[in-house]
């Protein structure tokens, strides 16, 4: 009998010995970090790693991901209408608008607009305004935020931060623990019911303190002697917005006038990303990122660079001096990412959604060519002009998102053909100054065009949710006003983006090899070892990392 114990004990013992050992193959064979950290710089040009290299500090965060870590210098966004919600979802889903169903920031629907991550049928958490009913609900597909919490079986943390609702709401997908935005009327950080029924006490005791009025208190002020912004032109122009009141000129902005009764001011800031950072931390502290054995997931987006940009333009100091403070602030978040969740065992990429074009002005100034057209004055105009011809009001519903939308219902009752419509509009339309090309995007496949800007206008379609005409400007172009400038087109300077990685597993290295936005999420995906996203047309940039 006391062999029989002794036997089976041993059994016991050896079996238990092969589970333990079972499961430790188990977790090694899935090597991941421990946190990944995708961040987009909302309106980076690609140049502007370059423009401002010199002035970088060599512990920063620029030069820090290109030295130690792996730069793509040639990474293109394969669709229009280069814009932001586009390029937050393209950048997460691996996927395109014509698939993941964001075709614009907002697009016609019905009689009205869409804006991409609204939603009616939630509420918002720390607010009672709209601004909280926001969802990732109007993107069709799902983002590799999703997919990791699909491989740990939902155990992964994720969290998107932006100040824009949809710069963290579409990064951080459908199943996200949290995504949190910002509500400048009453100064705080959100979310909605879609994540969580009330916020917790960590971002409550956050936005208590009210971060802005310390920012405002020290007021804007280049970080180095102005002189020496060589690589800007010079202080206050005729073409740049006051978007910090009409009689602020240039530099010192004072912003003390803001304090405890404009928080929207802080996002045509540089603070705007201080005060981005700030939170992101406290995200990583109170909700324990990259804190056990599960992958988790931090999405964040600076959206102060896109509010300066549109105002004062890609050559502006305020760009300048911008670019200059984040680079220092990202070096900063590193030292923290290397202490609080340690150094190697964390992934991070950075890349942009979208570039920006130079202002008109200033490269008429230059002699180069440019110019402006405003897609709500030509709308009227063709409406006109139609009016003349059929006796009807308001048969072009909307010009947006460089697409003409023909009011289908206004056709019917007159028993007008729509093809025949799309010909007179495509016939006035390209006799226009400042437009290229247009045509019928229901055609589209039979227009002589390049191949590449084919692929781009394909891509950026959606049958349900795209318009009826494509409009291509002139290069140099935009569609705005006299101050300011914007993006939204295919050229390099709207679609040419950085695309930087740095952390776990990541050798030094670059390449001029064309790659894309939609390569983002393959490639995480496959340094995760997790399925792609479900509408993924992306490819996996690691065979040319581990090329280098």
């Amino acid at each position: 009998m006391r062999t029989i114990i002794i036997f089976l004990f041993c059994l016991s013992f050896l079996s238990t010995r092969a589970q333990t050992k079972a499961v430790k193959i188990m977790q090694n064979n899935v090597d991941r970090p421990k946190l990944v950290v995708g961040i987009v710089v909302d309106q980076m040009r690609w140049d502007f790693l370059y423009k401002y290299y010199t002035r970088y500090a060599s512990n920063g965060g620029f030069k820090r991901m290109m030295q130690q870590g792996f730069s793509f210098d040639n990474t293109i966004i394969p669709y229009m209408p280069t814009v932001t919600g586009c390029g937050h979802a393209s950048v997460y889903t691996g996927s395109v608008p014509a698939i993941n169903g964001i075709v614009g920031n907002n697009w016609p629907e019905g009689e009205g607009m869409v804006y991409c991550s609204e939603d009616k049928t939630v509420k918002g958490v720390g607010t009672t305004t709209a601004s909280g009913q926001m969802s990732p609900r109007k993107m069709l597909t799902t983002s590799v935020c999703d997919e990791l919490k699909l491989a740990t079986n939902f155990r992964s943390k994720i969290v998107g931060i932006a100040l824009k609702d949809r710069g963290s709401i579409l990064p951080a997908g459908h199943s996200a623990d949290a995504a949190y935005w910002y509500e400048p009327k009453a100064g705080n950080w959100i979310s909605s019911t879609h994540y969580m029924d009330t916020l917790p006490k960590w971002v409550n005791d956050f936005n208590a303190v009210k971060w802005q009025n310390n920012f405002y208190k020290k007021g804007w002020n280049t970080m180095y002697d102005i002189q020496s912004y060589s690589q800007s032109s010079k202080d206050v122009q005729d073409y740049e917005a006051k978007p910090l009141g009409k009689d602020q000129l240039g530099f010192p902005y004072d912003l003390r006038r803001f304090e405890d009764n404009n928080y929207d001011a802080i996002i045509k800031t540089p603070f705007g990303n201080s005060f981005t950072l700030a939170f992101a931390k406290a995200a990583i502290e109170q909700d324990n990122l990259g804190k056990d054995s599960v992958t988790d997931f931090l999405a964040i987006s600076f959206s102060s660079p896109d509010y300066i940009g549109h105002s004062f333009g890609p050559n502006s100091i305020e760009i300048e001096d911008t670019y200059l403070r984040l680079d220092q602030e990202l070096g900063a978040f590193f030292d923290y990412l290397d202490a609080a969740v340690g150094k190697g065992a964390y992934l991070s990429f950075l890349t942009a959604d979208h570039g920006v074009a130079h202002v008109p002005a200033f490269m008429l100034q230059h002699k180069i060519p440019a110019g402006i057209i405003d897609d709500n004055q030509l709308s009227d105009s063709l409406n006109m002009y139609l009016k003349k011809k059929f006796n009807a009001e308001k048969m072009v519903q909307f010009i947006h998102n460089y697409q003409l939308y023909l009011n289908q219902k206004v056709l019917d009752s007159m028993q007008l053909s729509k093809d025949d419509i799309k010909v007179i509009c495509i016939d006035f339309l390209r006799n226009q100054k400042g437009i290229d090309r247009v045509f019928d995007l229901e055609e589209m496949m039979e227009i002589p065009l390049p191949a590449s800007l084919r692929e781009q206008i394909v891509n950026g379609y959606h049958p349900k949710r795209s318009g009826d005409i494509q409009i291509i400007l002139n290069p140099g172009w935009i569609d705005g006003g006299k101050a300011g400038t914007t993006h939204g087109l295919w050229n390099p300077y709207d679609s040419h983006i950085p695309l930087l990685w740095y952390g776990w597993h990541i050798p030094k290295g670059s390449t001029s090899e064309e790659v894309y936005m939609t390569d983002i999420a393959a490639t995480v995906s496959a340094l995760l070892h997790i399925q792609m996203p479900n509408g993924s047309v992306g490819k996996s940039l690691v065979p040319f990392m581990k090329s280098k």
